[in-house]
């Protein structure tokens, strides 16, 4: 296998999870009784330029189908988080009813509805039908679409180049990286700005998120190889933030690289933080030392999970997330040890989870089971969780997370 980015070979192998399903391949009862596919789950580390990749299997159109069942806008965190950035920009970039905003995976149009309320016009590109059809229902025109340097010529053929290029997590999402990258300078207009938000390395790295590694998240991303690739394709990094979000998160402010504005200091002292971790070395000791810290995690939820059958305590989970599903893969977790998994997206609710087939039901379930213990999945919304499920404690019932180490409170 080649680089994504670089195209140099890849021999470095960051981190190996066996075998696993799509994280987000939620199954029906009937498929129960069907094969189920799985797939290499193994991260490479780019000697060249460090872009940490999975190995090369699954397709996206085979990882992001038409029912795909992630719906952004059930986390009230999260969806205050987009409220919050859209004021911001708005702001900052003195956007108007003259403006483009364009946002490339709108999922269910938890942050573009912000523009349509204060009346700036904009577009969602989303190639899964189920969230561009949610969207669409808020007033918001999709491009049913995986965005690319070709979609965007299109755009800009049309007159279409934007103001604000959004981009929310999915920058990790795309297998071709380079010709996304492309399509983001083919889709700004001359003065625009680009942002994109996607979790750091960095973080995963030091505080062992390996459940955040599926085949959905081809690339995991550091400042410096992101930095790298603006200006392969002809943009540059201009200021970023750093988000608590997703565990640890960057927001990066990107411009075409002839942009008069000048880069803030950000960009540098983030750059030395990624040295100071070790990151940037490539097969250094931060990369060789992270399969043996990982398996540490996972012995310790799978140790905590069996003592608690032993001693006849009743343990639920919550969130039937992906970064879940790689945890209780790799772990081997199946119903035996945990009966159920509550979550409240309608859309997953009577579902099993791939891998481990373990049902997923609704959060009004724990007040009928009363398990003295619940395993939140999404750790990084555990605080979130932990307040909407309060009522648990009237019978004494505590939660857990797992990662970086199981924390029960």
């Amino acid at each position: 296998m080649k680089c994504r980015h670089c195209a140099s070979s890849l021999t470095n192998v960051f981190l190996d999870l066996g075998f696993a399903p799509p994280s987000n391949a939620y199954l029906s009862e009937a498929a129960l009784c069907a094969p189920e596919t799985s797939f290499p789950l193994k991260l490479f580390v780019c000697n060249q330029c460090g872009l940490v990749q999975t190995e090369d299997y699954a397709s996206a159109d085979q990882l992001f189908s038409g029912d795909y069942a992630y719906f952004s806008s059930v986390s009230r965190s999260w969806l205050a988080h987009a409220e919050k950035y859209a004021d911001m920009i708005t702001g900052q970039l003195k956007l108007n009813d003259k403006s483009l905003v364009i946002e490339v995976a709108a999922n269910d149009g938890y942050l573009l509805r912000n523009f349509v309320a204060a009346g700036i016009p904009c577009l969602g590109i989303e190639p899964t039908a189920s969230t561009a059809e949610a969207a669409e229902q808020l007033g918001i025109p999709v491009l049913r679409e995986f965005f690319g340097a070709d979609v965007a010529r299109q755009l800009a053929e049309q007159g279409r180049r934007a103001d604000l290029i959004i981009g929310n997590n999915v920058y990790a999402h795309v297998p071709d990286i380079n010709d996304f990258t492309t399509g983001l300078r083919l889709a700004l207009k001359p003065g625009g700005t680009i942002t994109l938000e996607f979790p750091h390395l960095m973080r995963l790295v030091e505080e062992v998120q390996f459940d955040t590694v599926y085949h959905e998240h081809f690339s995991y991303l550091s400042l410096g190889t992101v930095a790298t690739i603006f200006r392969a394709a002809g943009l540059r990094i201009c200021d970023v933030e750093e988000l608590p979000t997703h565990g640890g998160s960057l927001r990066i402010y990107g411009c075409h690289a002839d942009d008069p504005r000048q880069d803030t200091d950000a960009p540098a002292r983030i750059l030395a933080a990624e040295v100071r971790s070790g990151i940037d070395q490539f097969g250094g000791e931060a990369y060789r030392s992270f399969q043996t810290r990982a398996n540490v995690v996972k012995d310790g939820l799978l140790t905590f999970l069996i003592e608690q059958k032993r001693a006849g305590k009743k343990v639920a989970a919550y969130g039937a997330a992906a970064k879940g599903n790689t945890l209780l893969n790799y772990a081997g977790v199946k119903p035996d040890l945990l009966p159920f998994v509550c979550d409240a997206a309608p859309s997953k609710q009577g579902k099993f989870l791939p891998g481990s087939h373990i049902p997923i039901v609704s959060p009004d379930a724990l007040a009928e089971a009363k398990p003295d213990l619940v395993l939140i999945l999404p750790w990084n919304i555990a605080d979130e969780v932990a307040a909407q499920l309060a009522f648990i404690r009237n019978w004494g019932g505590k939660f857990a997370v797992a990662v970086p180490a199981i924390h029960v409170f």
